[in-house]
């Protein structure tokens, strides 16, 4: 029976990159090379210290990456890929990695978090939309699906231009 207090979320370690591939390929399959947000990831790797890992008795479950951006000349963060293994959706775990992504990029000193997605899912963990036309991303993206997290208050207010490298 699953107990999600016997989930452990931890930093992503080298260790994990095979499993880590595998839930990912999984969750979106061989299209996810062509979406926006994995142009973004193009341009620069994600940062381990800001990634995380879900580990269900010493297997890995679920995972989510974040990748310093830059939107203009204001710093940024572009959180994505968020997977977890199929047997386990529904329980919480993504939303936990995501809060853990959150804690761990305001302890690190970032402002802002953005990512692709569906806003009914990452509305009640504080994301809104970003104002159409003021970030501009390496593929057309759906603007309803551009969303920010301030973790600073008005830090999407310096979000202005193209993303690129940090």
């Amino acid at each position: 029976m699953f107990d999600p207090a016997t989930i452990r979320y931890r930093p992503e370690e080298a260790s994990d990159l095979d499993v880590i591939e595998t839930i990912t390929d999984g969750a979106f399959g061989p299209g996810r090379y062509t979406r926006a947000a994995e142009r973004v990831r193009e341009l620069a790797a994600y940062d381990p210290a800001l990634s995380y890992v879900a580990d269900f008795g010493g297997e890995i479950v679920g995972s989510v990456r974040q990748t310093k951006i830059g939107v203009g000349d204001a710093p940024a963060l572009m959180l994505g890929p968020l997977a977890v293994r199929p047997f386990l959706k529904g329980k919480g775990i993504g939303k936990a990695l995501m809060r853990r992504a959150a804690q761990g990029a305001a302890g690190a000193g970032e402002t802002v978090i953005l990512l692709v997605g569906d806003q009914p899912y990452y509305w009640g963990l504080g994301y809104r939309p970003v104002p159409p036309g003021t970030i501009l991303m390496p593929r057309p993206v759906d603007p309803t699906r551009l969303l920010a997290l301030e973790l600073v208050p008005r830090a999407t207010l310096t979000l202005t231009g193209p993303v690129c490298r940090r």
